[in-house]
C-alpha cells in the first residue's frame, strides 16, 4: 500500500507541474506537445500529405487549443480498430473582451466575459493574471504568440461585510456585468495592448488581436494530512488530459491504433472547429485509414465498428457537507479510483457493454470502479462522450476521477486517483 501511495504522490506532483504550465488551453496543448515530442512523437500538419506506418507516433494540432495524438497500430484500422481517449483542454474562467479597458471611480478595470459554468464567488479576492495568445503582424505576416504575464495583475474585490450586512444569511448574489469586473490599476484607462506588446517583445501597434483568459496565480499543490489531496485550478479537465497523455506515451504495443483527442470548447458546448462537435477527430481517423499501408474495403466504417472511446472527464465525488445531493449508492469517494458515469437520457454515452469493458480494465489494474448517476430530481451535466458517439458511431464509455469543487476557481481531487487513472487509460489503449 505504501508503494501505491508513493506512485500516487509522484503522479500527482507531475500533474501539479502540468497544470502550472497550462494556464490556458493554448498552453495546455503546448505542454502536451512538448511531452509527446520528448517521447518520440512528431507533428503532422493538416495541410500536409500524410504517410503512416505501424508504430509511427504522431500528433496534430488544430487552432492551437486542440490536439490529437496517435500511435499507429500493427493492424489496419479496419481490422484492429481504434482505442481512443477523449478529454478537454478548457476550463470555466473569465475571458478578456476585445475592447477591454475601462475606468470607473478612479480605478482601471478590465472587461471580461464569462466562459462556461463559472462558480462566480470563488473568483473573488484571488490574485489573478492574464494568459493566452496574441496575434502580431511581423514582416507582412500574422504570427500567433503565446503570452503569460505570470504575475498578479488583476483582482475582483469582495464588498466588505460592513456594506453588505445580509451576505451570510441571505447569500451572495453576483451580476457578471456589474460585480465581476477585475481591478487592474488606478487612474486613467489601462493600455492592455502596450502590456501585451512588452510581454511578447513586439511594437504596440503590431498587436492585431488576442485570445486571453484570467487565471489564479496560486500554484497547484498537494494537501491533506498525508498528501492525499490535490488543490489546484483547472483539474476539470486538465487532470484527464494529463492522464491521457501519460497513458498514450506508456501504452504497450497493440494491433489497434491508439489515439488521444484533447478538445477545446467543451465547457461551452463543443460546437466549434476545435470542439468535439467539429470534424477534427473524424478527419484524423479517416486520414489514418486512408493512408495505412494496404487496402481494405469499407475500411472506415469497419474501423469505427471495432473501436472504443473512453470519454475522460472529472466526476462529482460525494461532498461530506452535502451528501444528500448524491443518489444513494452512487456517491463516489476520492482515492477510490475512476467513476463510470451513466444517464439513460444520454447525457453520458455509457451503456452496459461499454461499462463492462471499463470495469474489466479497472479490475485488471487492481480496483473496482465506482458508479455515478445523478439524482432523479436534478438535471444531468454532459461531456464530449455523447457528441463523439453520435458523430462517429463509436462505442463509448464516460468515466472520470472523482473531485470536489468542480468549476470552482480552485478544485480538489485525490493523489492516488491520478495514478489509477493513468494506469486504467494505459490499459484501455493497449
Amino acid at each position: 500500500m505504501a508503494a501505491l501511495r508513493e506512485r500516487g504522490v509522484a503522479a500527482a506532483r507531475d500533474l501539479c507541474a502540468f497544470i502550472d504550465r497550462s494556464p490556458t488551453p493554448y498552453h495546455a496543448v503546448r505542454e502536451v506537445a512538448s511531452r509527446l515530442v520528448a517521447a518520440g512523437f512528431s507533428e503532422l500538419g493538416e495541410r500536409d500529405a500524410w504517410a503512416v506506418a505501424p508504430g509511427d507516433r504522431r500528433f496534430v494540432i488544430r487552432g492551437g487549443s486542440t490536439i490529437v495524438a496517435f500511435v499507429v497500430g500493427a493492424e489496419h484500422p479496419a481490422l484492429g480498430g481504434f482505442r481512443v481517449i477523449g478529454a478537454h483542454t478548457d476550463s470555466p474562467n473569465f475571458r478578456v473582451k476585445p475592447s477591454a479597458e475601462l475606468s470607473r471611480s478612479g480605478y482601471q478595470q478590465l472587461g471580461v466575459e464569462v466562459y462556461g459554468g463559472v462558480l462566480y464567488s470563488t473568483w473573488l479576492d484571488r490574485d489573478l493574471s492574464v494568459a493566452g495568445r496574441v496575434h502580431v503582424r511581423r514582416d507582412g505576416r500574422i504570427e500567433r504568440l503565446l503570452v503569460d504575464l505570470g504575475r498578479p495583475v488583476a483582482r475582483v474585490p469582495n464588498l466588505a461585510i460592513h456594506l453588505n450586512r445580509g451576505v451570510n444569511s441571505e447569500g451572495l448574489v453576483l451580476n457578471a456585468q456589474k460585480h465581476l469586473v477585475p481591478v487592474i490599476g488606478l487612474g486613467k484607462e489601462a493600455d492592455l495592448n502596450a502590456l501585451l506588446a512588452r510581454a511578447v517583445d513586439a511594437p504596440r501597434d503590431a498587436i492585431l488581436g488576442f485570445d486571453l483568459c484570467l487565471y489564479d496565480t496560486l500554484k497547484a499543490s498537494l494537501g491533506g494530512l498525508s498528501d492525499e489531496f490535490i488543490f489546484a485550478s483547472r483539474l476539470d479537465n486538465l487532470a484527464s488530459c494529463h492522464a491521457a497523455t501519460a497513458a498514450l506515451i506508456g501504452a504497450a504495443p497493440s494491433a489497434a491504433t491508439r489515439v488521444i483527442a484533447l478538445y477545446d470548447h467543451e465547457e461551452c458546448g463543443s460546437r466549434s472547429a476545435v470542439g468535439a462537435a467539429g470534424s477534427v477527430l473524424r478527419d484524423v481517423l479517416a486520414r489514418i485509414v486512408d493512408v495505412y499501408p494496404g487496402r481494405e474495403p469499407q475500411a472506415f466504417a469497419r474501423a469505427m465498428a471495432g473501436s472504443l472511446l473512453v470519454s475522460a472527464d472529472m466526476a462529482h465525488a460525494v461532498h461530506p457537507n452535502y451528501a444528500d445531493q448524491h443518489e444513494p449508492r452512487h456517491a463516489p469517494q476520492i482515492n477510490r479510483g475512476l467513476v463510470i458515469k451513466s444517464n439513460v437520457n444520454q447525457s453520458y454515452a455509457t451503456d452496459g457493454a461499454t461499462a463492462a469493458a471499463l470495469e474489466a480494465l479497472c479490475h485488471d489494474v487492481g480496483y473496482a470502479p465506482q458508479r455515478f448517476v445523478v439524482r432523479s430530481d436534478l438535471p444531468c451535466g454532459s461531456t464530449i462522450g455523447p457528441i463523439t458517439a453520435a458523430s462517429l458511431g463509436i462505442a463509448t464509455v464516460d468515466v472520470g476521477a472523482p473531485m470536489l469543487s468542480m468549476h470552482s476557481c480552485r478544485e480538489m481531487a485525490g493523489t492516488l486517483d491520478v495514478h489509477l487513472a493513468i494506469e486504467t487509460y494505459r490499459r484501455a489503449l493497449s
